[in-house]
């Protein structure tokens, strides 16, 4: 049986020592599972660095630079500038008077303490990033964790729920066993490793409630997963003490179809009233106090059950449903599904463990991994599904031909051939976990599971699998696909509001010693031009070039965010230590935490947030203030820059995006940062492009198809007026043309394709791409009449806005009114269907 958490982590070395906690009782028990972690366990993300040892992941870390801290000048004026388009001029002054004031006043102190209290630190906006997470109060499911789903597995026979969870689950035991023995390739950019941090806190993690805030938790020794099956639990070891593996794909595969069997004997209504796993979706208060239930009788198994879930490797939930849809399987991965039969939630939503990465499989075989965000962000976990999704084809090629390449550099010795003694002491039977269901826990999973299907039921999710063009036409155009991609939410979300809104887009920074990610506030001046510029009339060539000027803007932008040269995390640095100062001084300060001396940077009323960035403090869209924004003495007033309704605007982000993803990945997503606005993962690959929206119904659906519109009417533009580019292809056609062109003769009728024609600059005849070229098309001469009817069945049919067609067409109506008609008299009078009058 494993050891307990607090054992585990009380006998584990850490990777530097603490001379503090080196009296940590290997002997504690479970109920003293809390207060046994040392302090470089209960803060493992910041406190201290990875073991040294032999190895190439993480043999670049000494030579990765500090995460510089940006000189405050240059900050405040990408602030203002980030903010300029966003703002009416009276706002734009405002922000500029309290920018200057901060900076000729206590900005300059402020700044002074930030690279003191940065000395001697790994990261300037570390700890601070952590508290941001740790002290988020709300239930993280749909608010911080985002989730992943896989593309199906090649291999149809796989494609079923017990052999597609094996191989999954062998591919993800190789990755966890390269990480322990430094055998993975470091990532790199360019030929510039990355920080490689993360990856040794991915395995064995658990995000634990307490009443002052979370910590994490880690048992770095961790050789047992758990395994969530209609809301039941099991456990079983699947490493050894070297960290190779003990189990076979087959033998995977016996013992999850043992679990699946198990399970499906206790009737799912049943099963449901014990389906603790709901309570990891509570508020974290409340489940911090709900695990003190759990682990104060010490005549209760609970305690043991508990820390069996939270010091495990990984959680994989099988679920019982096959999703028809892809929306569908993302509200799946993202939060579950809610089913209620005959009063009692019978949905997959009860069959998640949401403190912990998680890998879920449902009866079709379709995958997604859900993961815990403090402590890693996307780019992470992207690498560890990627790797799974590469093995677990490698490992069936490699069954068809034994001389197929490996992905490791090394591999476990097979377990069939091994000495029975050399396992140690290692359990491979799946094992039951029997919760001791106390009155007061049964009445807490019901109102736990009640808040939570109203959750669910607040939010929707939307995907667009766009098929037409991907990354090759992009590039094959001259954009950068990210840009490209970012442009098409700004016009898409401008024509059917006919507003420019805040949007946020994360920059890794993991060149950096522990970088995490930098904020890109994607609206520019040049953005804001391109959308309206798109959406007025004017010609194809204009339209064009306003927007390749947005995404160069862009794509400028985002390169000084990877170099950690943006506003964002600078100033809530700078936020943080004000807050602290205040604190040292003695001012009255409401609700600091003992995670870091800092109040919960979330505000408690908002329902999410972003998953790839803490939010710097703010009032949300109501007015409410945040927690971090404590009442202030008169002699310590809040400096005017973050008081400014510029600093409210610019931290509430109507549009949170993320690109992240692979051919690995079918789709990648998370819910909306605010109640006003959408969050959208996006995966950009080489002919397509995948979108998943989610809001709290704010019309999800509408806006994905004016993406899609979008998509092809820009693609009709850039026919249009680039018309001597194509996408890539070979050379080979270069070397045929210019022989062709030197008389060389080849025998037979050349066949060409179709090519796109363009007389005198005026726009092609519709493809079928988009817009409303049917309607046009239809009538070759419209009246004024014809075009006010044009530009409603333009609205409504395509979900687009062109306030310059509107506005024409109602002038044009005008003009038409004040003109004699003969017909119009007798035109109104046959318009309709005639009805017959009834008879009495």
């Amino acid at each position: 049986m494993p050891k307990s958490l607090n054992e585990s982590l009380a006998t584990t070395q850490p990777p530097v020592s603490d001379p503090s906690n080196s009296n940590s009782d290997p002997k504690s028990t479970p109920k003293d599972v809390q207060d046994s972690y040392a302090q470089g366990q209960k803060e493992p993300l910041a406190s201290h660095g990875v073991k040294e040892k032999p190895g190439i992941t993480f043999a670049a870390q000494d030579s990765l630079a500090k995460l510089p801290i940006p000189e405050l000048e240059g900050t405040l004026k990408r602030y203002q500038n980030a903010l300029k388009p966003l703002q009416g001029r009276k706002e734009q002054i405002d922000t500029a008077a309290a920018a200057e004031a901060f900076l000729r006043g206590e900005g300059t102190e402020l700044q002074a303490r930030l690279k003191k209290y940065a000395t001697g630190k790994t990261s300037y906006i570390e700890q601070f990033w952590y508290d941001s997470y740790l002290n988020f109060d709300n239930p993280v499911v749909l608010n911080l964790n985002p989730f992943f789903l896989l593309e199906d597995d090649p291999t149809p026979a796989r494609n079923n729920q017990v052999t597609r969870a094996a191989s999954l689950v062998i591919s993800a035991l190789c990755f966890v066993r390269a990480v322990r023995k430094e055998e993975l390739p470091p990532d790199t950019l360019r030929g510039q490793p990355l920080d490689m941090y993360q990856y040794s806190r991915l395995f064995g993690t658990a995000r634990v409630p307490t009443e002052n805030g979370c910590q994490i938790a880690q048992d770095s020794g961790a050789k047992h997963m758990v395994v969530l099956c209609k809301g039941q639990f099991y456990w079983f070891d699947v490493l050894d003490d070297n960290a190779d593996l003990i189990m076979t794909e087959k033998d995977m595969a016996v013992n999850l179809q043992v679990c699946v069997d198990d399970a499906e004997e206790t009737p799912i209504h049943e099963a449901a009233k014990g389906a603790l796993g709901v309570l990891s979706t509570e508020n974290r208060k409340i489940w911090s106090g709900l695990r003190d239930v759990l682990m104060r009788d010490e005549d209760s198994n609970n305690a043991e059950c508990l820390s069996i879930v939270d010091s495990a490797l990984f959680v994989l939930c099988l679920d019982y449903v096959e999703p028809p849809t892809s929306a569908a399987l993302c509200g799946n991965m993202l939060c579950g599904t809610n089913e209620v039969i005959k009063g009692v939630q019978v949905g997959t939503c009860t069959n998640r463990w949401y403190d912990k990465l998680q890998i879920i499989v449902c009866k079709n075989g379709s995958a997604g991994i859900n993961f815990e965000h403090t402590g890693v962000d996307g780019h992470t976990v992207l690498r560890f599904a990627s790797d799974v999704y590469t093995d677990t084809i490698l490992r069936f090629a490699k069954s068809i031909n034994g001389q197929a390449p490996s992905l490791w550099a090394s591999e476990s010795p097979d377990p069939y051939k091994r000495d029975p003694d050399s396992f140690g002491d290692v359990s491979t039977t799946p094992h039951k976990l029997e919760w001791d269901m106390l009155p007061e826990l049964s009445t807490a999973l019901r109102f736990a599971e009640t808040r939570l299907a109203d959750l669910i039921q607040q939010n929707e999710f939307q995907t667009l699998e766009f098929a037409g063009y991907g990354k090759n036409f992009m590039t094959s155009m001259g954009f950068s696909p990210d840009a490209f991609v970012q442009m098409a939410f700004q016009a898409a979300y401008y024509g059917l509001y006919g507003r420019i809104e805040n949007t946020y887009e994360p920059a890794m920074t993991k060149v950096f010693l522990h970088g995490r990610t930098e904020a890109i506030r994607v609206v520019s001046a040049e953005s804001a031009t391109f959308v309206r510029t798109f959406w007025a009339e004017n010609p194809a060539q204009q339209k064009v070039e306003a927007l390749r000027k947005a995404a160069m803007a862009h794509t400028a932008r985002t390169k000084e965010c990877a170099k950690a040269m943006g506003q964002d995390r600078h100033l809530y640095a700078i936020f943080c230590v004000w807050q602290r100062a205040v604190d040292e001084e003695g001012a009255e300060a409401a609700s600091l935490s003992s995670n870091g001396g800092y109040s919960s940077p979330v505000d408690g009323t908002s329902s999410s947030v972003s998953p790839n960035r803490p939010i710097s403090p703010q009032a949300n869209g109501d007015g409410a203030e945040r927690s971090a924004s404590p009442p202030r003495s008169s002699a310590q007033q809040m400096p005017l820059l973050f008081s400014d309704a510029g600093w409210e605007k610019l931290n509430n982000t109507i549009l949170s995006t993320s690109n992240c993803g692979n051919p690995a990945l079918r789709q990648f997503g998370f819910g909306p940062s605010s109640g006003e606005g959408f969050g959208i993962g996006y995966i950009i690959k080489d002919d397509s492009v995948s979108i998943c929206a989610s809001s709290k119904h704010r019309q999800t659906k509408r806006y994905i198809d004016a993406l899609e519109s979008y998509f092809l009417e820009i693609r009709r533009l850039l026919r249009i007026t680039e018309k001597g580019r194509s996408p890539k292809a070979s050379r080979a056609r270069e070397v045929e043309e210019r022989e062709i062109g030197g008389g060389k003769k080849v025998k037979g009728k050349v066949v060409k394709g179709e090519e796109v024609s363009v007389d005198d600059g005026k726009e092609e005849e519709d493809d079928g791409l988009g817009g409303c070229k049917c309607f046009l098309n239809y009538y070759a001469k419209p009246s004024a009449l014809h075009a006010y009817l044009l530009s409603y069945a333009y609205i409504f049919a395509d979900g687009f806005f062109d306030a310059g067609m509107l506005l024409a067409a109602l002038k044009a109506s005008e003009e038409e009114k004040d003109r004699p008609s003969e017909k119009a008299f007798g035109a109104r009078r046959a318009v309709g269907k005639k009805l017959r009058l009834s008879e009495y």
